[in-house]
């Protein structure tokens, strides 16, 4: 059963069997009816069937599937059978949810199905590039090899992905606390001030003025703003962010910054690289590869770079002559490529190229973080500076105002 579009969840089930034995354990499902039958199925009378969690995309995501590939690799290396290795690794897995995908496919390997096939059912939990490099691998006799090197891969890119959401943490946090002061002096701080000006009689300076005015409409007018603001910012993720075409401005916006858009480049570039020399050592063709690299790539605009050079490469253009038609391969990966091809050499020069990708994408994120400290710094304290200086700026003339 493929459950590319189906919302599984975990459910926790009590069954009896036929002696009368109580057994109990979890089941991943699409709805409570789908565990019912299954128990059914295997001679049990069903007692109860809870759900115990929602398993969404993101559920997946974590490190548990390059923990998974990882470990696969090293029992495999060591002449543990693929079944076995897969019961062990539900057996010890500590969440319930992929105990229960590791059994499942450890039954499907034990009635002869590939593992690469079993892996196609779900779609969430493993991508395309699992599959097709796990087949590679069935096929060439080198399954421990493919594993360890997708694993390779994962864990290089995991890491880079880590570092650039540590990077921009800091900043974000910044940036809320900056929010929240400069509401609550807005809201709390400067009406009372507010109070003490009016007594004077006097005309207050422009700037005074305007934030008195600005804290007048955020109390008033505040939470239906926030309602409003609310309500698109929930429709936009729900109804227009999943759209694509939404998603290529944004993608498009976003690699037009200065720094940051260097950075998703570079990540995009050294992904892209990875996988093609994943790829190419797994005994994949090149264009198979590059279907590979677009569809792991997380950039619309990188996935139809790849697929144009692919179009090209299927005509029988060769591939550095592909990558000049777009604007995101600089001509670094194009003569770097044209020497690999030339040479022979091809899988090495793609290796080099991921090195330094990912070297300038880790050096980014550094200076990213150093850059954006002093600067949200600044930012910081001329809001929260202006402000104490709009609420102060009226003492100043308090004796003009007084007389």
């Amino acid at each position: 059963m493929n459950r590319a579009s189906q919302r599984l969840r975990l459910f926790h089930w009590q069954a009896i069997d036929g002696p009368g034995n109580l057994h109990f354990g979890d089941s991943i499902a699409e709805n409570p009816q789908r565990v019912l039958q299954q128990l059914t199925l295997a001679g049990m009378q069903p007692i109860s069937v809870k759900s115990r969690q929602k398993l969404n995309r993101q559920y997946w995501q974590g490190t548990e599937r390059i923990a998974f590939i990882r470990q696969l690799a090293t029992l495999l290396q060591t002449g543990l059978p693929l079944v076995n290795s897969l019961e062990l690794l539900a057996k010890d897995h500590p969440k319930p949810a992929w105990a229960c995908v590791l059994i499942e496919i450890s039954k499907a390997v034990k009635q002869g199905q590939p593992l690469s096939q079993v892996l196609k059912e779900y779609p969430q939990v493993f991508p395309n590039i699992f599959r097709q490099v796990i087949s590679i691998g069935e096929l060439t006799g080198q399954l421990e090899n493919c594993c360890l090197q997708l694993a390779l891969q994962q864990e290089q890119q995991s890491r880079l992905q880590a570092k650039v959401k540590k990077a921009l943490r800091y900043p974000l946090i910044v940036s809320v606390i900056a929010l929240l002061v400069t509401l609550l002096m807005l809201t709390m701080v400067l009406p009372e001030f507010a109070k003490i000006y009016a007594s004077f009689g006097a005309k207050l300076p422009w700037f005074t003025q305007a934030l008195i005015t600005l804290s007048g409409i955020l109390i008033h007018y505040g939470p239906y703003l926030g309602l409003l603001l609310g309500l698109l910012c929930s429709g936009y993720l729900r109804y227009w962010h999943p759209q694509k075409q939404w998603q290529w401005r944004e993608q498009q916006l976003m690699l037009r910054l200065p720094v940051l858009g260097r950075l998703i480049s570079h990540s995009n570039l050294s992904q892209l690289f990875q996988t093609l020399v994943l790829t190419q050592h797994a005994g994949m063709t090149l264009s198979a590869g590059l279907t590979a690299a677009a569809q792991s790539a997380s950039n619309l605009h990188f996935q139809q770079a790849i697929d144009a050079a692919k179009t090209q490469l299927m005509q029988g253009i060769a591939l550095h002559i592909a990558l000049r038609d777009s604007p995101l391969f600089p001509p670094l990966c194009q003569q770097l490529v044209r020497i690999g091809e030339e040479s022979g050499s091809l899988d090495v020069l793609l290796e080099k190229l991921a090195q330094w990708h990912n070297q300038q994408a880790n050096e980014l994120t550094d200076n990213l973080a150093e850059m954006l400290e002093p600067m949200m710094m600044v930012i910081m304290g001329v809001i929260v500076g202006g402000l104490v200086i709009a609420m102060y700026l009226p003492i100043f003339h308090m004796g003009s105002a007084m007389g």
